[in-house]
Order: C-alpha cells, then sequence, then structure tokens
C-alpha cells in the first residue's frame, strides 16, 4: 500500500514518492511494478537483522531509490485506542512470509503491541545507521527526529536526509507538532542534508508553511490512506491533485512563482507573534 508522498521542492508541480513500510498489503515487487514513481522503502531494525537485510536488499534489487529508517519505535508507545480496541494485525504480512509470524498472544488488547515486543531491535541505536550503510548501496534517511540535537548527531551518523516526524503523535504524548520543530532541526544541519517533514499535512498552506520554514519536502500519511479507503487508487490521486492545487493557489497570492521564491519571510511562528505583542 503506498504510505507516503512528497511534493519535492524545485518546481510547483507535485513529484510522487511513494513509500512501503512493513506493514503493507502488497508486496516490495508488486509496488515495484505498479508504476513509475520515486520510491523509498521505509524500514524497522529487527531482533532478527538477517530480515532487515533481506528487505534492504530486495529494495534495492527492485529499484527502490532509498532506505528510510525509522528510529522512534525501538519498542512501541502506549496506544490506548489501539488496546481498547482490540487491534489485531493482519495474518498475512506479505513481505514477512515464511520469516515472521503474527501469530502472538495477548492479554493487553492490542496485538500489535505484542508483534512489535517481539520482533522490534529496542536496542536500535546510532551505530545502527553505520550497519545499514554497510549492507546497501543506496542513501539512508532517518524518521523520527524532533531536535536539533539529535539531528546534528544524525548527521555525524552519515544519514543521507532527515525526516522530521513524531510517528503521528501515537508514540509518546505531548510530543510536540512536526511544524514546530522543524525549523530547529533545519537551523542545526545547517544545508548539510535535506529535511523533510512528515506530519500534519492537510491542505496546500501547511505544505508552503513547511517550505518557508526550511524542508525540502513534506510527506503525507493520513489523507493518502483516507483517498485510498474511500474510492482507492482515484481517491488517492484526488488527494495529491487537491494538495497541489492549493499549494499554488497559495503560492499564486504570496507572489511566488515557484517554490524557490517561498522563503522565510512569508511565516510567522507563535513565538513571533508573541514577541510582537510584547
Amino acid at each position: 500500500m503506498p504510505g507516503e508522498v512528497a511534493t519535492a521542492r524545485g518546481a510547483a508541480a507535485c513529484n510522487v514518492i511513494m513509500g512501503l513500510s512493513f506493514t503493507a498489503t502488497c508486496t516490495i515487487e508488486e509496488v515495484a511494478s505498479s508504476c513509475n514513481a520515486v520510491r523509498f522503502f521505509q524500514t524497522y531494525v529487527y531482533k532478527r537483522r538477517d530480515i532487515t537485510e533481506l528487505m534492504v536488499h530486495k529494495a534495492e534489487s527492485n529499484g527502490f531509490r532509498a532506505i528510510i529508517l525509522t528510529a522512534d519505535t525501538p519498542r512501541l508507545g502506549r496506544r490506548e485506542a489501539d488496546i481498547k480496541n482490540k487491534l489485531m494485525i493482519s495474518p498475512r504480512l506479505r513481505n514477512f512470509e515464511g520469516l515472521i509470524t503474527t501469530e502472538v498472544v495477548s492479554d493487553k488488547g492490542s496485538n500489535l503491541e505484542a508483534y512489535a515486543a517481539g520482533t522490534l531491535d529496542p536496542s536500535l541505536c546510532w551505530k545502527d545507521i553505520a550497519w545499514l550503510k554497510s549492507i546497501t548501496n543506496l542513501p539512508i534517511l532517518i524518521k523520527g527526529v524532533l531536535t536539533g540535537e539529535d539531528a546534528i548527531k544524525a548527521v555525524e551518523a552519515g544519514v543521507a536526509g532527515i525526516i522530521v516526524s513524531n510517528h503521528g503523535a501515537r508514540q509518546l504524548d505531548y510530543t510536540p507538532a512536526t511544524i514546530s520543530v522543524l525549523e530547529e532541526v533545519v537551523n542545526a544541519v545547517q544545508g548539510k542534508v535535506p529535511v523533510l517533514l512528515d506530519g500534519g499535512i492537510r491542505r496546500g498552506t501547511d505544505i508552503f508553511k513547511a517550505l518557508a520554514l526550511g524542508a525540502k519536502a513534506i510527506l503525507i500519511g493520513r489523507p493518502v490512506v483516507y483517498g485510498l479507503a474511500t474510492k482507492g487508487e482515484s481517491g488517492v490521486k484526488q488527494v495529491i491533485e487537491m494538495l497541489k492545487n492549493e499549494l499554488e493557489q497559495t503560492m499564486a497570492l504570496a507572489g511566488c512563482c515557484n517554490v524557490n521564491d517561498i522563503t522565510r519571510s512569508h511565516v510567522k511562528t507563535e513565538k513571533e507573534r508573541l514577541l510582537c505583542r510584547m
């Protein structure tokens, strides 16, 4: 299932980047043959490193252009809605058949929580980026960075890009909105690697604000899933088209002929508004 879509900086039109994660209902091969979009593969680090390595090699051999390491889930957060609803993950994780079983027992109500505890590696650390780099020639982006300090460490570890993300705000209560920490991360990396924004994108004006604060691209999760659930492939296309049209309208009204004309002067943060009132 297409997981994320990005609008790339450099032109007003949207460039589609398809993301594939471990919960996908399609195989890597099926996604690779679906269309001509640029594809990134989103991975976790599993207790069985051979599984992570196998998935990375599959993505590389099927023409994926980058690996996205999800770094904010060494263990699953307490997702109370999942527990209340007794969430069950699919018995068939198409990419992991014969490798990982979803037949786990949980008395806490969430099958996903029990599955994650049994498969994800809680010892995930910065050294794992070097390990990933040793098994693939693809660029590695790290997803889940929310502070300038972590952004600097990520650059030092050799990542090719940073994705500012709070995992849909499902991992930790009171985690900051990604748009509120984006500029801190952008300033910390000082242009050494591109910074992308994930989360909270619902309108073209959200894309405009992210670009103004220094993001090179944005990622879209839930709106794409909503479109897919409503109208399938045509629903996803409609979501992307709506965001594209809204971004272009915002740019026109702000006097920007292309996205390179979007600058920091086009937005004011909450902190700046407070200072103006003093």
